[in-house]
């Protein structure tokens, strides 16, 4: 057999698998080539593409200008009208030439901010490096490589912000100032350009504000304390922050000695001293000229600093603030008064903000409080808050989350705190037993607010209060009135009660709304976003608890702040000292530390504080007490006159009802619940009682008097009167609805009813039969009866019309003579021994029981029950007639008087 040969394809197909399998790999030389050419090649990209941006940016750059190099570039500030109040720049500075610099004042310079200044040309590549892995580690603008020279520049010609626009342009401006410029003048600009505090600029001033020395006379520890200021000016000032400033004056006493410029003996050395020791006194810094308003550029210098803007200041930025000049205006004349004040040496801090918009309006930083910008008792004070916190921690996180009424029933009585022997105590050493949450909020009871925290839990109140601004690592229970770990300002305060204000949205405080930068455009926004804190029904019962507190109410705290026509809630605060420091001090028994007082309309909301400088001078009488009160009152009357203040609007969350203090849980009120026991409550809708408190009795029922029954002329219905003491409604005073149901009970037979009414008087057909019946008439009200007020009546058959009437036996007398015209006849009345007196001219019918003499003019006689007869005018039954008596034999009548009609 012959082998078969393969196909052409076959052929192809076999010689192209040997080639592929005989074809050579390529190496991991030329794979690692390739990859390198690649890199290269990237690179080469982005150094093109970064060289034209960074020429690009260049370009754009400003020009060099010598005198915006030497001196600082003015910022203005400008109030919510727009109307500039402040200008901070070159005032006050003292310029030092490079050789007057003290060695180890530019020493600490060079080690805090650029230690290889004298080295590098503009630019310190190598801290670059550092910082460029810093920024891949950390993010874009996680560490600064600024040198001096850019620094300068910064502040000179260019904005304050972390874009490669802005550092190209840096770097290309060192670049150049560092070619026209020597290191010494360069160094000279930085020293006297730089922010140092406030509007202190350049350290030459810094020296002569902070210690009143020259420059010369400085000590290490104070030239390393300056050299620290610049990073944060305001942060590390040792008059505000002195545990800061410390730490930053120590960090660059480290750094000197980690390159060199001082021993370890000297870093020691400075170390211990005390970062106040040498500080100016205020006399000495009150020479550098303020604002109009210090106190209030104070707290917008320490708000760009909290925004990372505050060595802006020197790149001539235009900051628009919340200041309303009236309200400052209105604060420092106040605070500046000693007549507001009952001492001399009593501190106060106030803040007044928008309740509406969270702006700060007005800031009173201190009694004295000037240019230094030394503590500000409104902004920088961090004290216990007292009983300003119970509403905050205590009473609105309970209406929030257990939707509690503010007539909740609380006991307030004595107790300890969880897990402690130490009793909680009120101010005055006493208890008040059962009593509604309002009641314990407005006359500052502490063991119901401490109750009323444990009710809530410490977790939910911690984020009620966290949703305010109020942040604590720590919350206790002696927190609920203020007497633990958390501390305010008042500035924190008064935006903490402005949401209450609001229907409960909160705005963080804040007193600048935007800055714009030196080239007009570019602008930063600083309003804050509003949140929702709470629900409105939360934020209106609260508000109203707290109107009480500045109300009439026996045992308000906080009458002495109330403003005659404004709708004013507020709160008082108190904190105290502890028994060690009782013992230890020697302090007297009336002492306290801290009085604030907190309060707001539907426009502002201000909180006060007042103390001493020193914790353990203390407050000890009424009128340091209430000094708070006085001030906020005088506050809120200027700055609300002429200004319309809308009273707080009730949303419809919220419902009223009037309960019976006490009850628990809550009831309403009864008509009886007495009126000291009866309260009108605020609820949140759908949580409102509708059970009837049974508590308290119906008070018995007054009885009836005065019971009189009678028929009419004709004898067809009965006419029934009575009097009656109504019953009092409690709580308006009014007579309660009272029905009367009216009977008749015959001798020996049933009762017959007569009907009912709310009257006091009953007509009724006369259907009784002929006899003698008991009238009964009982009051009823809301179901409750009275004994019955009666009377006795008889009932007999009437006379026919034409049947004549018997004739009386006449008696045995001697005829009268017929009197003249104006005497008395027998038209007038006849006499009848048994008293069926006719008198036929008159028609009056003597067939009754009348039993009466009528004396010649028909007056009835002393009867039965008064009456002439049954069917007589009137009726027998009421008109008993004298008849006992004999007739009296007629004689000679006399002449009457001219008018007279009868004679006796």
């Amino acid at each position: 057999m012959t082998e078969r040969r393969p196909t052409r394809g076959e052929h192809q197909k076999a010689l192209a698998q040997k080639n592929k399998k005989s074809a050579p790999k390529p190496s991991k030389k030329k794979w690692f080539k390739r990859i390198t050419l690649t890199l290269v090649a990237i690179v080469a990209a982005c150094f093109i593409g970064g060289a034209g941006l960074f020429a690009y940016y260049a370009s754009s750059a400003p020009k060099l200008d010598e005198n915006l190099l030497k001196d600082p570039v003015s910022s203005e500030f400008y109030d919510k009208n727009g109307d500039l109040f402040a200008t901070i720049g070159a005032e006050n500075r003292k310029y030092v030439k490079y050789e007057d610099i003290p060695k180890d004042m530019i020493n600490a310079i060079l080690a805090t901010e650029d230690v290889r200044f004298f080295e590098h040309g503009g630019m310190d590549f190598y801290r670059l490096g550092g910082a460029i892995l810093a920024n891949f580690r950390d993010g874009f603008g996680a560490q600064g490589a600024s040198t001096l020279t850019q620094q300068v520049v910064k502040n000179s010609f260019l904005q304050n912000e972390k874009k490669l626009k802005r550092k190209a342009q840096e770097a290309w401006l060192a670049y150049q100032l560092e070619r026209k410029y020597s290191k010494e003048e360069i160094f000279e600009m930085y020293f006297n350009k730089m922010l140092m505090s406030g509007r202190v600029y350049g350290f030459g001033t810094a020296a002569q504000y902070f210690y009143g020395k020259e420059l010369k006379d400085l000590t290490l520890d104070e030239e390393a304390l300056l050299a620290g200021l610049v990073q944060r000016p305001n942060a590390y000032n040792p008059l505000k922050n002195p545990e800061l400033a410390e730490k930053r004056r120590n960090t660059v006493l480290g750094l000197m000695y980690q390159h060199g410029k001082i021993s370890k003996a000297q870093m020691e050395e400075a170390k211990k001293v005390n970062v106040q020791a040498g500080l100016a006194d205020d006399a000495t810094r009150q020479k550098f000229t303020g604002s109009k308003y210090d106190a209030f550029l104070d707290v917008v210098i320490n708000e760009l600093e909290k925004n990372g803007d505050g060595s802006a200041m020197a790149e001539g930025i235009k900051v628009y603030t919340t200041l309303d000049p009236k309200a400052q205006q209105t604060v420092e004349n106040i605070m500046k008064d000693d007549s507001n004040f009952p001492t001399e040496k009593i501190e106060s801090g106030v803040a007044v903000i928008d309740t509406k918009s969270g702006q700060i309006q007005a800031i009173g930083g201190g009694r004295k409080f000037g240019p230094e910008r030394g503590f500000n008792y409104a902004y920088d004070l961090k004290h216990q808050p007292g009983s300003t916190m119970k509403p905050l921690l205590d009473y609105g996180p309970a209406i929030e989350n257990l939707k509690w009424s503010t007539g909740q029933t609380l006991v307030d009585k004595p107790m300890n705190y969880t897990n402690s022997n130490q009793t909680i105590t009120n101010w005055d050493n006493k208890y008040m037993g059962a009593i509604t949450a309002r009641k314990a909020l407005y006359a500052s009871r502490n063991v119901p607010a401490v109750k009323t925290l444990q009710e809530v839990g410490i977790d939910k109140a911690t984020e009620f209060v966290g949703r305010l601004g109020i942040h604590s690592e720590n919350v206790y229970e002696s927190d609920a009135i203020g007497g633990g770990d958390i501390t305010m300002s008042p500035t924190q305060m008064a935006a903490a009660y402005a949401a209450f204000g609001n229907n409960g949205v909160y705005t963080d405080p804040y007193s600048i709304t935007k800055i714009v930068y030196r080239d007009g455009k570019t602008t930063k926004d600083y309003t804050p976003e509003p949140t929702v804190a709470m629900s409105d029904y939360t934020a209106y019962m609260v508000t109203d608890m707290l109107r009480d507190v500045v109300g009439n109410k026996p045992d308000a705290s906080g009458t002495a702040a109330n403003v005659s026509g404004l709708d004013i809630a507020g709160k008082t605060g108190t904190t105290n000292y502890s028994n060690a420091d009782f013992n230890k001090h020697n302090l007297p028994g009336t002492s306290v530390p801290d009085s604030w007082f907190a309060g707001y309309t539907t426009n502002y909301s201000i909180a006060v504080w007042s103390g001493y400088e020193d914790h353990f001078d203390p407050i000890t009488t009424w009128d340091e007490r209430r000094l708070p009160q006085y001030l906020f009152k005088q506050i809120m009357k200027d700055i609300s006159a002429n200004v319309e203040t809308p009273r707080f609007k009730k949303p419809k969350s919220v419902v009223e009802a009037t309960i019976e203090v006490g009850s628990k849980p809550l009831k309403l009120a009864s008509n009886f619940t007495p009126n000291e026991k009866r309260q009108t409550e605020l609820f949140v809708r759908g949580t409102e009682p509708n059970e009837v408190s049974d508590e308290y009795a119906m008070p018995e029922l007054s009885t009836p008097y005065n019971v009189s029954a009678s028929l009419d002329l004709e004898g067809q219905s009965i006419n029934i009167s009575w009097e009656h003491d109504a019953m009092l409604n409690p709580e308006t005073n009014e007579p309660l609805p009272t029905t009367f149901e009216v009977s008749a009970t015959k001798k020996g037979g049933e009762t017959i009813s007569l009907g009912k009414t709310e009257s006091k008087g009953l007509a009724v057909s006369n259907t009784l039969e002929d006899g003698n019946y008991t009238i009964s008439v009982v009051a009823v009200v809301d179901g409750t009866r009275s004994k019955p007020g009666t009377t006795s009546f008889e009932v007999t058959g009437t006379t026919d019309e034409n049947e004549e009437p018997d004739t009386p036996d006449e008696p045995d007398v001697e005829e009268p003579t017929n009197p003249d015209q104006n005497g008395n006849t027998e038209e007038n009345g006849n006499q009848n021994e048994n008293g069926n007196g006719n008198t036929d001219n008159n028609n009056n019918h003597g067939n009754g029981n009348g039993n009466g003499n009528t004396n010649g003019n028909g007056n009835n006689g002393n009867g039965n029950n008064g009456n002439a007869g049954n069917g007589g005018t009137p009726p027998g039954n009421n008109g008993n007639n004298n008849g006992n008596k004999p007739p009296t034999t007629p004689t000679e009548p006399t002449p009457p008087d001219e008018g007279a009609g009868s004679t006796e």
